[in-house]
């Protein structure tokens, strides 16, 4: 009896141990999506923003004749996002940039990109709200890189960033005064 008492004490003892020493682990990785839902959606509405405030008149700007437009530069954020979250994470098949239509400027007015650019970050930040934690370190072939899910989402922001500055370049260039900065993004 004493033998069973101090087993199931050892078992007790080490399931006590076990979660002690893993919930922190699991509680920081819960936390990056949260941080990085946070962090997205103060993006979309700060790209949003930017993309209300341009002109529609100047939209077709670019800074060097082999620069993005500032259409161009909004709605290859779309695409970007779109390709990160939906295929990277979400294993869609990946939308093909030379036929793709949904983010070609083609004839579209400022209000069907800034739409579209909106549904694509709703998309991303539902799936990613879903992301199952466990796949974050699950690595994957980023242009030849070998990175893990969790990394692909820092790159996603630091590509959304990194447009989003050259079409605040283009807004003082074309003499306008950029929305001010939204913090955590």
């Amino acid at each position: 009896m004493k033998v069973n008492t101090m087993r199931n004490i050892l078992v007790i003892i080490t399931c006590l141990l076990f979660n002690f020493l893993t919930t922190p682990l699991f509680a920081q990785q819960d936390n990056f999506i949260k941080d990085y839902l946070e962090r997205l959606e103060n993006s979309k509405k700060y790209l949003i923003l930017v993309a209300e405030t341009m002109p529609e008149a100047k939209y077709n700007y670019k800074a060097t004749s082999e620069s993005l437009s500032f259409a161009e530069n909004l709605l290859h954020i779309g695409y970007a996002l779109d390709w990160h979250s939906e295929s990277l994470l979400g294993e869609r098949e990946s939308r093909d940039w030379k036929t793709d239509t949904v983010y070609k400027v083609a004839n579209k007015s400022k209000v069907e990109m800034i739409a579209t650019v909106g549904e694509t970050f709703d998309a991303a930040i539902q799936l990613i709200a879903q992301f199952d934690i466990a796949h974050l370190e699950d690595k994957l072939d980023y242009f030849g890189l070998h990175r893990s899910k969790r990394q692909i989402l820092l790159l996603l922001a630091d590509h959304i960033t990194h447009h989003r500055g050259q079409m605040l370049v283009y807004m003082r260039l074309n003499g306008l005064v950029p929305p001010r900065y939204v913090l955590f993004q």
